[in-house]
């Protein structure tokens, strides 16, 4: 498959073990396919479980324009040029929130803990410290991750039947549980990163009057409603050797490299 000047194509990408190393955040081997699509202005999408300031920080990195999803798809931020009656704040951006406020998703964690007396931490228990010794942060790094809109990182600490019985207690609670690299994440189940990829494909083909041909790239079980999501799906080699399903393996290259390396791995396939 090859870009062409007439067809248009939105790439969404994950970044812990993805576009970022696993351990060590850096994204080296993917600067050649970084530098490729600003060049053709194909918009590169960050879709993430970062917070919208993690991420907002890597995007003027990177000197993207394109919005970005965060929270594992609870929020869309939008710049000024994709929005319609959204209204920029003072930096240019609007915020889409498509799931459930921290506010009550903690307030649900904490009533579900109380009456069950599951053991778990999410990162409202967390002190920075703690935030950066979990996620391998730099301080100022966890300080951003600590600035939640709409999710709750995890960790578990108690049984798999335990694990069940949680799960279906946050579904009545118009909440559901999805899985990462590192934690587990609880969010409104009216969000997800399939969902905010749906949404933006929509705005896009309003915007150009064309329906987008999509990519994504993603190496968690987290990534699985977006690899479903995009016609093109990369499932990147993941650290964990967690089992993923795709439900559409046509359309699926799975990479041999981990990380970045295994990033540029796949957009060679799909798109070189």
């Amino acid at each position: 498959m090859t870009i062409t000047s007439q067809q248009l194509l939105l790439v969404f990408t994950d970044l812990d073990g993805s576009l970022l190393d696993h351990a060590t955040y850096d994204y080296t081997p993917a600067k050649r396919w970084l530098a490729c699509l600003a060049q053709r202005s194909v918009p590169l999408i960050i879709n993430t479980s970062k917070t919208a300031a993690e991420v907002m920080v890597l995007h003027q990195r990177l000197e993207l324009e394109a919005p970005f999803i965060a929270e594992n798809g609870a929020s869309i931020h939008l710049p000024a040029s994709w929005c319609l009656d959204e209204t920029p704040d003072e930096h240019g951006w609007a915020n889409i929130v498509l799931g459930e406020s921290y506010r009550r998703i903690r307030s649900v964690l904490e009533a579900i803990r109380g009456t069950e007396r599951f053991r778990f931490r999410g990162f409202g228990d967390f002190s920075i410290e703690e935030v950066a010794e979990h996620t391998g942060l730099e301080m100022h790094d966890a300080e951003l991750a600590h600035v939640r809109d709409a999710s709750e990182p995890l960790i578990w600490e108690d049984s798999e039947e335990s694990l069940e019985r949680f799960r279906l207690l946050l579904i009545g609670a118009g909440l559901s549980l999805t899985q990462g690299g590192r934690f587990y994440h609880v969010l409104g189940d009216n969000s997800g990163k399939g969902r905010a990829i749906a949404w933006l494909v929509d705005r896009y083909h309003l915007l150009k009057g064309q329906r987008p041909l999509t990519v994504g790239l993603g190496d968690g079980p987290n990534d699985v409603p977006m690899l479903e999501s995009v016609d093109r799906a990369v499932l990147i080699r993941g650290e964990h050797d967690l089992s993923i399903s795709i439900a559409d393996t046509v359309n699926l290259y799975t990479t041999t490299q981990k990380g970045p390396a295994g990033w540029s791995e796949g957009l060679d396939h799909w798109l070189g």
